[in-house]
Parts: structure tokens; sequence; C-alpha cells
């Protein structure tokens, strides 16, 4: 059975920082990219950042550049998302997807293929 657990949302004041944790299960890790998505309440969900568990390769949205880090722990089949100084508008809820690594990573909502149930992460001003 395929599973993407998410843990480390919470509430956290402006400028704080919070590390967001991915634990896979049921699939191969390895053949995979995982990504952090976001939906905001009344907003569509968006990409976030992704990274590719074949070569490492990243992406970020523009919006968390320099601020969020992803990472990967292949030997716990686990990715990270660390996120730091948290601005208001980073209140969402974050979901973690996997993206079997056909060609190559694109870090598209439409292009994953599982999907774990996403952390509230809540970013007060």
């Amino acid at each position: 059975e395929v599973q993407l657990v998410e843990s480390g949302g919470g509430l956290v004041q402006a400028g704080g920082s919070l590390r967001l944790s991915c634990a896979a299960s049921g699939f191969s890790f390895d053949d995979y990219a995982i990504g952090w998505f976001r939906q905001a309440p009344g907003k569509e969900r968006r990409g976030v950042s992704c990274i590719s568990n074949s070569d490492g390769y990243t992406y970020y949205a523009e919006s968390v550049k320099g601020r969020f880090t992803i990472s990967s722990d292949n030997a716990k089949n686990t990715v990270y998302l660390q996120m730091n100084s948290l601005k208001p508008e980073d209140t969402a809820i974050y979901y973690c997807a996997a993206e079997e690594l056909i060609l190559t990573m694109t870090c598209l909502d439409y292009s994953m293929n599982y999907w774990g149930n996403g952390t509230l992460v809540t970013v007060s001003s």
C-alpha cells in the first residue's frame, strides 16, 4: 500500500521556521520525485518545491526561493521541507506528493501519482 505521511505542520509567528517531513512507503522511492504543494483558503493548490530522488535535482517556486530548502534522505524514504523566514502568506495546507520519473521531473500537480493527506501550516503576523 502506497503511503505518503506528512508531519511537522503547526502554528508559528512570522519570521519563524518549521520543518515538514514526508515519509513515503509502498513504492520504489529512488524512481520518484517528491514534491510539496500547498493550498491556501480559497485558492488553488500550487507547487512549492520538488526534488528528484534519482539525481537530486530540485525546483522551487519563486515565492519561496531563498527561504525554503528541500532535501531527501533516501535511506529513510523521507523528504524534508525546511521553511525559514515564514510569512503570513505561507499559511496553507501543505501536501506531499510523488511523481514517477518517466523522462524528467515536472513538479506539476497533474503529474503526481500519489498524494498525502496534508499538514496545516499557520503563520501569524
